[in-house]
């Protein structure tokens, strides 16, 4: 019996290897821990989405994406300052360091330290690839029919997921499967997170 092609209610497992505009692998997932998701539900980037519709088990492609189908434009508004008195250590704080950021409206806000001022710290919210022509390296190992339990589960995360963006909250799509950066829109300078903890790597 064929293999399944991707399409819509369909679970797709895969690896790859995912390069930056430098050629640099900067993520991954392995053969042994894999990516599963549900295709058609937004739950990857949308440029790989579509690039790997069709594909069977066993096929192996190189995909570019454009940065308005991968992590999405560099945005100004996601760099701004934050007061020292904000951070847990403010001292042991480097430039690169990463944080999660509660926002206003409850949501985890990934940001990364990129300056170090007299009296507080430069963040950018901005996912680290946004701007990016970025370049996917995958191999489809198994294709198979989404249960009606999977695709009521991706739908009603997909409408959140829309909710949320609607209402100003994290993004319209998941970036991948290991990083969660959200974009906060409403920060002004050294505005106050609600809470601030040092990312575990």
């Amino acid at each position: 019996m064929e293999s399944l092609p991707i399409a819509t209610d369909t679970v797709v497992t895969l690896s790859y290897v995912l390069f930056n505009e430098n050629g640099e692998a900067v993520d991954q997932a392995s053969t042994a821990e894999p990516l599963i998701y549900v295709h058609g539900y937004a739950q990857i980037v949308p440029g790989l989405e579509r690039a790997l519709e069709g594909l069977r088990a066993g096929e192996q492609r190189e995909i570019t994406v454009e940065p308005a189908e991968a992590f999405g434009e560099r945005e100004d508004s996601g760099i701004f300052e934050v007061d020292k008195a904000d951070f847990p250590d403010a001292g042991e704080v480097e430039v690169g360091d990463e944080f999660v950021a509660q926002g206003p409206d409850g949501e985890p806000v990934a940001l990364r330290v990129v300056d170090i001022l007299p009296d507080g710290f430069r963040v950018d919210t901005n996912h680290p690839l946004a701007g990016q022509k970025v370049r996917f390296q995958v191999q489809v190992s198994e294709v198979r029919a989404a249960s009606e339990e999977e695709i009521a589960q991706a739908q009603a995360e997909l409408e959140e997921r829309i909710e949320e963006s609607e209402s100003g909250g994290c993004c319209d799509h998941d970036h991948d499967h290991d990083h969660d950066h959200g974009h906060p829109h409403e920060h002004g300078h050294g505005e106050a997170l609600v809470t601030l903890s040092k990312k575990s790597s």
